[in-house]
């Protein structure tokens, strides 16, 4: 295992670069590059093929056995030790637990193998976000295009509520999703509070993508004109309407049950 710098001065050229990428996603976009907070996300970025390229520890987290682990499972990293209150800067974590990671962003690009695709348009809320990439995840989607509206998908807040997985999508941002939808070559189903077709009546098997809209606005008219279908969920209950982030996962599941 490498030996850690100490990092004790916020003047420090290194934290300065570290404490905008925590903050700011134009600096993540620019540098191509964000940090994973916690041992689980690093866990999940290892168990993808990867590997950091930097780890940063406070010093609390010299006495942990689960990150000692990790970063023996790294012995090519660098790392770095931060005085305490330098690495509660960089954590959103009211408790940080010790350990941050700097990974470079993966870069996919537009693929035509992808079978089970989401197209997300200004889905702005952060935790909405993950938790969309999640069960995206979980229901096994190959492929993921944020709008331009989107939050960033790379943030710490998203990364922390997808819980790893990030790193089994392929996510592509910023992406214009009426070109996304011109060039997919499958069926695209796009919820409806209109439609006539409840969504366990649509054949969801083969190459397919599902539109969702934004958490107040839903799906822009335009991109609902190029679905192949619009799809409305049946709601028994006393409720107008399903957060982006619910209906979007009883959408993928019903998919997944279909294509078992």
């Amino acid at each position: 295992m490498p030996d850690c710098k100490r990092i004790s001065s916020r003047d420090n050229a290194f934290f300065k670069s570290l404490l905008r990428l925590a903050g700011s996603s134009r600096e993540r976009r620019d540098a191509g590059q964000t940090l994973l907070d916690g041992p689980h996300l690093l866990r999940a970025w290892l168990e993808s093929g990867r590997f950091p390229s930097h780890i940063l520890l406070s010093p609390q987290a010299l006495e942990d056995t689960e990150i000692s682990r990790l970063r023996a499972e790294c012995p090519n990293t660098p790392c770095s030790l931060l005085d305490e209150s330098l690495f509660k800067q960089l954590s959103e974590l009211k408790t940080p637990n010790g350990l941050l990671a700097l990974i470079d962003i993966p870069q996919p690009d537009f693929t035509s193998s992808a079978n089970f695709v989401l197209l997300l348009e200004d889905i702005q809320d952060p935790g909405n976000l993950g938790s969309i990439l999640r069960s995206a995840a979980a229901a096994g989607c190959d492929a993921v295009y944020l709008s331009q509206g989107c939050a960033d998908a790379w943030s710490p807040r998203v990364l922390r509520a997808a819980m790893g997985g990030h790193f089994v999508l392929g996510i592509n941002e910023p992406s214009d999703l009426l070109d996304v939808a011109s060039r997919f070559d499958g069926s695209l189903f796009a919820s409806s509070l209109e439609a006539k077709t409840a969504l366990y009546e649509c054949n969801l098997c083969g190459k397919i993508a599902f539109a969702i809209g934004n958490e107040g606005a839903g799906l822009s008219a335009e991109l609902q004109a190029k679905a192949l279908q619009r799809f409305i969920i049946p709601m028994p209950g006393k409720v107008e309407s399903l957060n982006a982030a619910a209906a979007a996962a009883v959408c993928m599941f019903e998919a997944a049950r279909q294509r078992r």
